[in-house]
Parts: C-alpha cells; sequence; structure tokens
C-alpha cells in the first residue's frame, strides 16, 4: 500500500472509531438506572453493551494487533457474549456507567496509539485496517442493539428524533410500478474485495437465479393492516406450520408496539404513543408473520439470493455494484441509515438510491426477512474467530437483509448478511414480497 493511501486509510479509520464512540456515548447519556436496569429478558442492561464495546476494542486492537498488556483481564469473562446470556447479565458484576465510560477511554487511547504505529498491509487482519473495520463495525452493530433496547423501554422518552429531510423522500410513489422484474441468469453473489466485508460475505460466487418479480418498496403499514384486519392472524392456511404454532404460543395478534384503539391502530415508538403512519414500512415483524402475509397475498418472501441480485445486478455491465445505486460510499439521498431519525422513510422514498432495476429502499429503513436460511457460501473460512459467524451456520435461522434506519453505513453494504431467529420482533425488521415467473 502506498504512503498517501496509508494516511488516508488510518485518517478514516480514526474518524469512523470516533463516529462510532460517539453514538454509543449519546445513547448511552441517560439516568444511571436506565442503564442498569434490564428493560427486557430479551436485551443485555445499556450498561453492559457500553463496557462490551470496550472489551472487544481491547481485546483485538490493543491487545492482538497492538501486542500490549491487558488492561483489564479480570472483566473478559463478564463481556464475553457466549459466556453469560443476557437475561444472566443484570446479576454479574459489572462495571458501573461512571467506570465503563473512564474504561472506554483507557482503551480507545491505547486503540489510537496502535493505529498510528501498526502497518495496514500484510497479514488479514492488518491489510487495509480490516481489524479496525471490524471494531467500527461491531460497535455500531451494537449502537442498534441498544436502540432496540430503547424501544423496549417504558417511561417518558428520553431519545430525541431529528427529521428526515423532505428532499430526499417519496416522490411520486403511486407511479411507481408495485414490482420489479429480474430476469433468469448469473450474477456475483458476496464479495473477495470489499476491504472490511465479514467471512460470511465471502468469498464473491456465481450464483444462477431463474426469472422473478419483487416488489419496488418494503411493505407498508397499510398493506399489512389490511392483513390483519382480513384475519391474517386467525387462519391457520397462511401460515407454516411452525409459524402457526409460534403465533397461536405467543399470542400473536399484530406487529409488535401496534394495538387497536378507537378504531384505529396506535404504536408506541420510542416512549410516544402516536398512530401507525400508513406509509412507512412495517415493522417490528417476526419471520412468520413475514411469510404468512406473502402467502395471504399470494406471493413469498424472496430468497437471499434474489435479494442480492435485485439489489446489485446491472444489467447494462452484467456487474454487481457495492450498493444498489453504485459504488460511492452512502450518503443521505440514497437511503435512510444511522439512527437519527428513530424510524423508517415513507414507502417510496431515496429515489438516489434506486438499483438499476428500479428496486427502491434496499438500504436502510427495515431490515428485510429473505426465505433463506443462514449458511455459508462456497469456499467459506472463518476469520478472523469462529464465534464471528460459523457457530451460528445452520440452525433455524433466517438471513435478513438491506439494514434498517438504526444501522450504521459502515455496518451496510450491499453484500451485508444479517441473521436472527425467526421468532425474533425486537429488532427493526420488514419485508418486501416475491414471485416466480418471467416478464409477460
Amino acid at each position: 500500500m502506498e504512503r498517501g493511501a496509508v494516511v488516508t486509510t488510518r485518517s478514516r479509520i480514526a474518524g469512523e472509531l470516533e463516529r462510532s464512540r460517539r453514538r454509543v456515548h449519546a445513547l448511552t447519556d441517560c439516568a444511571d438506572e436506565e442503564l442498569l436496569k434490564q428493560h427486557s429478558p430479551l436485551m443485555s442492561p445499556l450498561v453492559w453493551d457500553l463496557a462490551h464495546v470496550g472489551s472487544q476494542e481491547e481485546l483485538w486492537l490493543v491487545r492482538d494487533v497492538g501486542g500490549m498488556e491487558a488492561l483489564r483481564p479480570e472483566i473478559d469473562r463478564l463481556y464475553d457474549a457466549f459466556e453469560h446470556s443476557r437475561s444472566a447479565r443484570p446479576s454479574l458484576p459489572l462495571l458501573a456507567p461512571d467506570e465503563s465510560r473512564a474504561y472506554l477511554d483507557e482503551v480507545r487511547a491505547k486503540a489510537l496509539d496502535v493505529l498510528d504505529r501498526v502497518p495496514l498491509e500484510g497479514s488479514p487482519l492488518l491489510r487495509n485496517g480490516f481489524a479496525f473495520g471490524m471494531i467500527v463495525q461491531h460497535e455500531q452493530q451494537h449502537a442498534e442493539t441498544m436502540l432496540a433496547t430503547h424501544q423496549l423501554r417504558a417511561g417518558e422518552p428520553v431519545l430525541h428524533a431529528e427529521p428526515l429531510d423532505p428532499a430526499v423522500l417519496r416522490t411520486g410513489v403511486a407511479a411507481l410500478p408495485r414490482e420489479v422484474h429480474v430476469p433468469a441468469g448469473t450474477f456475483t453473489m458476496g464479495s473477495s474485495v470489499e476491504p472490511w466485508a465479514l467471512d460470511n460475505e465471502r468469498p464473491a460466487h456465481e450464483v444462477h437465479v431463474p426469472g422473478y418479480w419483487i416488489d419496488t418498496v418494503p411493505v407498508s403499514n397499510a398493506a399489512f393492516a389490511h392483513f390483519v384486519e382480513d384475519g391474517g392472524y386467525d387462519r391457520a392456511d397462511r401460515w407454516s406450520a411452525a409459524g402457526w404454532a409460534h403465533r397461536r404460543e405467543a399470542r400473536l395478534s399484530a406487529p409488535r408496539f401496534w394495538r387497536r384503539e378507537g378504531g384505529s391502530w396506535w404504536r408506541t415508538r420510542f416512549g410516544v404513543v402516536e398512530p401507525v403512519p400508513d406509509d412507512e414500512p412495517v415493522q417490528h415483524v417476526s419471520y412468520y408473520e413475514a411469510e404468512a402475509y406473502a402467502r395471504w397475498a399470494g406471493r413469498r418472501l424472496p430468497t437471499e439470493a434474489e435479494w442480492e441480485k435485485a439489489a446489485r445486478w446491472d444489467p447494462a455491465t452484467g456487474r454487481s455494484r457495492r450498493y444498489p445505486w453504485g459504488d460511492e460510499e452512502p450518503a443521505a439521498r440514497h437511503a435512510n441509515l444511522g439512527g437519527a431519525a428513530l424510524r423508517p422513510a415513507p414507502v417510496g422514498s431515496y429515489p438516489d438510491g434506486t438499483s438499476p432495476l428500479g428496486v427502491r429502499q434496499l438500504m436502510g429503513d427495515v431490515w428485510e426477512w429473505t426465505s433463506s436460511g443462514f449458511h455459508p457460501y462456497p469456499g467459506f473460512c472463518a476469520f478472523p474467530y469462529r464465534e464471528y459467524s460459523q457457530v451460528f451456520l445452520g440452525g433455524d435461522y433466517k438471513v435478513l437483509r438491506g439494514g434498517s434506519w438504526a444501522t450504521d453505513a459502515a455496518a451496510c453494504r450491499g453484500t451485508f448478511r444479517n441473521w436472527d431467529h425467526p421468532v425474533r420482533r425486537q429488532i427493526f425488521t420488514g419485508f418486501r414480497t416475491a414471485r416466480d415467473g418471467e416478464r409477460d
């Protein structure tokens, strides 16, 4: 790597580290009792997430890459995500909020010293600053997890949204086609060149996909409300066997945080009770709910390969782009990312983020369920540790794509793969539907 490129990469990494830390501090800038409390057994106390991001940074950047002595070896097990379940973490002797912040500051100072002196080339861990990029993505992912925890908390709002820019929102949505055709053929899925791509995104490989149709925009609240009001939660024939069993056991009757009152649907969003906006993508639905809606609509959920082809494949050049709009890093005009809005944008927004085939909002707003299980690509190699992806491969996990409004641009790209259990609803999940077929 040439000297100028190294300086640019170091500057970018330092900026991304600062940006992710600023976001984490903003999400934990509340009373200590809010940080120490477990707001749901599905989530860790916020104070655990706070110190956990510092612990991971110390393990990888300070100790592994930097070769320095451990700062707090006695807390390693406390903040090991595999050592203790989320429901058990409140009982641990966790660092207090102020102690956690001091620990993060100490770790960051050491990590920046490491960034100044280590080569950003050679081993895969150092090449293009991969280890630093992995930590940036990890911290941003925990910021999104913190937002999910904030959504589950009771009481008065402690977060305040920034308005979405009306200049990049919905433009002529009524004139958009309901669906877009994706022709049969082969495309390149995954990546072998994206510098900060994680192991489960690698390697790039060719995949043949039969022709299909996919929704131009995600399924809206209004559309999902039609499903609910048509008895969608009461008819077993709309659900898979596993989905129906879960619906009955969990007594599902609407998306999480919705309630019916006065003949209208209302929702709770970060402590604010408000009417459900018809034009936003539905969120906080499980895979099973998305699957049932698709059956009710006479359609299905797209496979992971179908989602990625719709998002990345350019029919004019035959190549796969980094993002739907091209190779340019995400900007405010492309997608609703970063978490500041505390909500999805209306369906049909962000025309500048449209894919070459005409599909909108494939990045940001809501994570989109696919029908695919979480499996390795051909030639997969666990890196830099098994626990990032390999231990999750298989099982009942379903792949989610595209990121949500709460996802940061550093942890979102056309190849990025998320996964979760099909029952999950606290995360910012929605979906779009698809159907088989060639163009008429």
